[in-house]
């Protein structure tokens, strides 16, 4: 799994940052990429990037801030153009279905694959046999969700070596022992799949939080997860204004991920006050905090391989 970060930045697009869009890379786990927020000119971004537009499977709204969504008719247009003709589920607050629909017929863009617009509420908003994603409401100036992004237990690995050894034919017996069923060779023996199999393994856990102040909902939504992306729009020199507009600071961030108990955080949504040299003072800010700290920057890539978060460029 990873994360791109297509725009880190809040309010405006700036010379250093477009406005904000979060990919969660799942090409490994789906063949597809999931969308959190679509900036203006995310489209744009795109162009930097391997990413393949017809690939986009899921697209997840926090709120109806333009800078969360005024990209949103410019990528579903050219999603279409470029030739996608798979499925596309966008997940939202109340009111996003009618501006996507009134914006598409005014301007006469006929998208040519399934467009599917939910708009949701707090809960499960979906599962399937992999993954499970919750929604959480959080505490900005208008209404605005958070998610959580739950991969179930994957099957146990399989000892290739031991199956082998066994006598254990390539082939369907093989993914009967992986999913934790004994078989029976030609031979009349039988194998157990414990005998070749590990433990079962954890899947993982990314929460993606739209605009917010400091918030119980965040907590919950980021409970144990391995990776946290918080937005930071503020600093602590400019904690007021992060209250009266409804953000948080780089700290708020970092508490929340400490009351949750989480392993990374990856602070996004950064004010256009700050240039790039004032992000070591941030982390300054939050140096004493017991996990690592990331201030993403556009286009910057991480990678969550074995439990461990790595920034890729």
């Amino acid at each position: 799994m990873q994360l791109l970060f297509l725009g880190t930045g809040a309010g405006m697009p700036s010379k250093q940052r477009n406005t904000t869009s979060t990919v969660l890379k799942l090409l490994e786990e789906r063949g597809t990429f999931w969308m959190f927020d679509c900036g203006e000119a995310t489209q744009h971004q795109i162009l930097h990037t391997t990413l393949k537009p017809r690939k986009l499977e899921k697209l997840f709204i926090t709120h109806l801030h333009g800078d969360h969504i005024y990209g949103l008719p410019g990528l579903l247009g050219s999603r279409s153009f470029l030739g996608g003709d798979e499925p596309l589920t966008i997940y939202g607050p109340t009111g996003l279905k009618n501006w996507i629909d009134v914006t598409l017929a005014v301007s006469k863009t006929h998208v040519k694959y399934p467009l599917t617009i939910i708009e949701i509420e707090e809960g499960i908003v979906f599962e399937d046999e992999q993954f499970i994603v919750e929604a959480k409401l959080l505490e900005h100036v208008m209404p605005c969700y958070g998610y959580s992004v739950k991969q179930k237990a994957l099957a146990p690995e399989l000892y290739i070596e031991k199956t082998d050894a066994l006598g254990v034919p390539r082939g369907p017996l093989l993914r009967q022992l992986k999913e934790g069923n004994d078989v029976v060779l030609s031979n009349g023996t039988i194998v157990k799949s414990e005998e070749v199999t590990g433990e079962v393994r954890e899947g993982f856990k990314v929460t993606i939080l739209g605009d917010t102040k400091y918030c119980e909902n965040s907590i919950q939504l980021s409970e144990k997860a391995d990776i946290v992306v918080h937005e930071g729009t503020f600093d602590i020199e400019t904690a007021e204004l992060a209250r009266l507009y409804g953000h948080s600071t780089i700290v708020d961030a970092a508490e929340v991920c400490q009351n949750a108990d989480a392993k990374n955080l990856v602070v996004n949504h950064i004010s256009a006050r700050f240039l790039s040299s004032d992000l070591s003072n941030m982390l300054t800010q939050v140096k004493h905090y017991p996990f690592p700290i990331y201030i993403s920057e556009d286009l910057a890539e991480y990678s969550f391989v074995n439990g461990l978060l790595t920034k890729c460029k």
